[in-house]
C-alpha cells in the first residue's frame, strides 16, 4: 500500500487499468475499502483505508481552492459488496469540493467490476446539482478527465464572475422552524428585506420544518449538503440563518460547509455599522458588535483551555485568547464611558429644553414605517429617507410650530424590529432615553403591511420593556394611499388611529389637530391618563 504513493496516472484518465486492478486486489485481501486521492498531475496525494462499509477523507485544508472552488483532487475508492455510490460519497463530493468521486465494485476474487462516478453540474436546471454515471468495467471508462474538470471549473468561474458584478455578496437565506411554516415564511420575507437593505443579493430562500431543531446543525446533514450545492451552483458563499446562532453552531456549520455563516442578529449589526453617521451612532454600533463578539472568542478547542488542567492544557493559544478577551473588555469599558458622557450632555440639553417649556414629541415605530418621512412632512426638514430597513439610526430633532405661536420639539428615533438583538437595545439605551422625556409618542405603523398587527405588537412590547406606560401614545396609520378606503375606515374604527399619508401633506391636518389637542390638554392637566394599554 505504501508503494501506491509512487504510482502515477495520466492527467486525462480518471484512473489507470493497472492501478484499478491493484487497488481492487488489496481491498479484497484486507476486506476493507481502500481509496486514493489523486491530484490534477496524476500524483497520489493520499492513500485511504476504511472499514468494509466506508472510508474517511482527512482534513484537506492545505489543498488549494481553485478558480471554481474545487480542491483539485479526485477520490477513487472500492466497494466490496456491490453497493452503488452512497449518499456519503455524494456529500463528500459536494462538501469538500472534489473534482470527482468514483467507486470501483470489487468481486469475491478481488477483480474490479463496474465503476460508478459522480461530478457536479453547475448549470443543472433540475437543481439536482450532480450527475451519476456507471460503466460496466474499466475498459469502458473513456472519459477525458482533464477536459471534464476544466470545463466544470470554467462554468463555475463564469458563475462567480457573474455573481461578483453589481454586488459584493450573494447569499442563501435559511429558516429552520419546528412551528408553523407560514409564520417562518413571513419572517423570512423580513430577513430578505434586511439582506437587501445591506446590499446583499439574495439567490434564494430555504425553509426547513423539523420536528426538533438539531442543537448542532439545526437541520439534517443531507439538507445542509443541498444548501452547499445550491451555493456552489449560484456562485454564493454566504448562508444567512433566520435564527440567532450560538457560537458553537456557527463554528460547526462553518466547518461542515466551508461557507461563511451569519445569523439575523449579525446581519442587523452589519446594517447598523454601515448606516451610523454620528460619533454617538458609531460608538453604539461598535459597542453592540463587541458584546456580540465576546462569547464567540471562546469558540476554541478545549485542549487549549487552562480550565481543562493537566499536561497539554496550557500554551500560547490560550494566552492569545485571554489577550483578545482583555482587549475587548477594555474597549467596551472605554466605549461605555464615552456613552455616559454623551448621555450627560443629552441630559443637559433636555434640562435646558424643559426650562424653556417646549413640549417634546417622539416618533416611534417599526422600521421602514415612514417615521422620517413624517418628520420631514411636519417640519419641512430634509432628514434622509429611503425604502431600506433602518434608514435612520441617529436621532433627529426639529421644531414644529402650531398656531397661536406654539412650538414643540419633535424627534425621530431608530426603528424597532422583531427580535432586535439585546446588545443593540443596550447600546442604544442613551438614544432611547429621549423617549422618557416625551410628552407624546407618535406610534407610526405601515397600514399597508400584511404584518401590521404583529409589527404594532412588537413596538408596544418594546415600549413596555422601556417602561413608557405613563406617556400618551397616538397611533398613526401611515400609507393610507396604499389601502382601500373601506379597509382604512374599518382599521381606524378598530384601532382608534389617525390615517395619514406622509408623502401627501394635506392628509396630515387631522393628525396635527389631534397632536395639538393632546399636548396642550396634557399641559393644562398633567394628570391625564396614558392611552398606552
Amino acid at each position: 500500500m505504501q508503494n501506491l504513493y509512487h504510482r502515477r496516472v495520466a492527467p486525462t484518465l480518471i484512473i489507470s487499468h493497472e492501478l484499478t486492478r491493484q487497488l481492487s486486489a488489496i481491498s479484497r485481501e484486507i476486506k476493507r475499502q481502500v481509496g486514493l486521492l489523486i491530484n490534477r498531475k496524476g500524483e497520489v496525494a493520499y492513500v485511504l483505508v476504511g472499514n468494509n462499509r466506508r472510508i474517511w477523507i482527512p482534513e484537506l485544508g492545505k489543498f488549494r481552492v481553485g478558480s471554481g472552488r474545487l480542491k483539485g483532487l479526485r477520490c477513487i475508492h472500492t466497494h466490496l459488496d456491490g453497493e452503488p455510490i452512497s449518499p456519503e460519497d455524494i456529500s463528500d463530493l459536494v462538501l469538500i469540493g472534489l473534482d470527482l468521486m468514483a467507486c470501483i465494485e470489487v468481486d469475491q476474487q478481488g477483480l474490479s467490476g463496474p465503476i460508478t462516478y459522480v461530478h457536479l453540474l453547475p448549470g443543472d436546471r433540475e437543481q439536482k446539482g450532480y450527475t451519476v454515471e456507471r460503466v460496466p468495467d474499466i475498459g469502458r471508462l473513456t472519459v477525458d478527465f482533464l477536459a471534464l474538470v476544466q470545463s466544470l471549473e470554467e462554468e463555475l468561474s463564469r458563475k462567480r464572475i457573474g455573481a461578483s458584478l453589481g454586488t459584493s455578496d450573494r447569499a442563501l437565506l435559511v429558516g429552520v422552524t419546528s412551528g408553523a411554516k407560514w409564520l417562518e415564511e413571513e419572517s423570512m420575507k423580513e430577513l430578505e428585506k434586511l439582506a437587501l437593505s445591506n446590499e446583499i443579493e439574495v439567490v434564494g430562500r430555504v425553509i426547513q420544518r423539523v420536528k426538533r431543531i438539531d442543537p448542532r446543525f439545526l437541520m439534517g446533514r443531507g439538507r445542509l449538503r443541498e444548501l452547499m450545492l445550491h451555493c456552489l451552483q449560484t456562485g454564493s458563499d454566504l448562508l444567512i440563518f433566520n435564527q440567532e446562532l450560538t457560537p458553537a453552531q456557527v463554528k460547526i456549520l462553518t466547518d461542515f460547509t466551508e461557507l461563511r455563516i451569519i445569523d439575523r442578529s449579525q446581519l442587523i449589526l452589519d446594517i447598523f455599522a454601515r448606516r451610523a453617521v454620528t460619533r454617538e451612532g458609531k460608538i453604539q454600533v461598535e459597542l453592540a458588535q463587541l458584546k456580540y463578539l465576546v462569547p464567540r472568542l471562546a469558540t476554541k478547542n478545549t485542549a487549549m483551555s487552562r480550565l481543562t488542567g493537566g499536561i497539554g492544557g496550557r500554551g500560547p493559544g490560550e494566552t492569545k485568547l485571554e489577550i483578545n478577551r482583555r482587549r475587548v473588555y477594555t474597549r467596551i469599558a472605554r466605549l461605555n464611558r464615552e456613552l455616559a458622557n454623551i448621555s450627560r450632555q443629552r441630559q443637559g440639553r433636555r434640562q435646558l429644553r424643559n426650562r424653556r417649556g417646549l413640549p417634546v414629541i417622539s416618533i416611534v415605530g417599526y422600521t421602514n414605517a415612514g417615521k422620517s418621512t413624517l418628520l420631514n412632512a411636519l417640519t419641512g426638514s430634509d432628514v434622509g429617507t429611503g425604502a431600506r430597513l433602518f434608514e435612520t439610526l441617529d436621532p433627529s430633532s426639529r421644531r414644529l410650530r402650531f398656531p397661536r405661536d406654539r412650538e414643540v420639539i419633535i424627534t425621530d428615533t431608530v426603528g424597532f424590529i422583531r427580535d432586535l438583538p439585546r446588545s443593540l437595545m443596550e447600546a442604544f439605551a442613551a438614544t432611547l432615553e429621549e423617549l422618557n422625556d416625551a410628552d407624546l409618542l407618535l406610534h407610526v405603523v405601515d397600514a399597508s403591511s400584511n404584518r401590521m398587527e404583529e409589527e404594532t405588537k412588537t413596538v408596544e412590547d418594546i415600549l413596555r420593556t422601556l417602561e413608557l406606560r405613563r406617556i400618551p401614545v397616538l397611533l398613526v396609520l401611515n400609507k393610507m394611499d396604499r389601502v382601500e378606503d373601506k379597509k382604512m375606515q374599518a382599521l381606524k374604527r378598530r384601532t382608534g388611529g389617525v390615517p395619514i399619508s406622509a408623502i401627501h401633506p394635506p392628509s396630515l391636518r387631522p393628525l396635527v389637530k389631534k397632536i395639538e389637542k393632546i399636548i396642550w390638554q396634557r399641559s393644562s392637566n398633567p394628570g391625564i391618563s396614558s392611552s398606552f394599554p
